[in-house]
């Protein structure tokens, strides 16, 4: 027996328990995606400096697999 380090009630297993990790990686995901809405938001406004970055992204993936051949 130990002590979840999540919710610090005593654990069956060795282990934290499942649901305190699981409510864990679903409240760090939120936070997450909060931080990557700016992020989307910004690119969509300049979406011609996206395609230069695609295209040039693109270009060096093509090469890479024609030296490879």
């Amino acid at each position: 027996m130990k002590l979840c380090s999540i919710c610090h009630k005593i654990s069956a297993t060795d282990d934290d328990h499942l649901h305190c990790k699981e409510k864990l990686r679903v409240e760090l995901e939120a936070k997450d995606s909060k931080h990557s809405i700016p992020e989307k938001l910004d690119m969509a406004k300049n979406t011609g400096d996206v395609q230069t970055d695609i295209k040039a992204l693109l270009g060096h993936m093509s090469r890479e697999k024609k030296t490879e051949s």
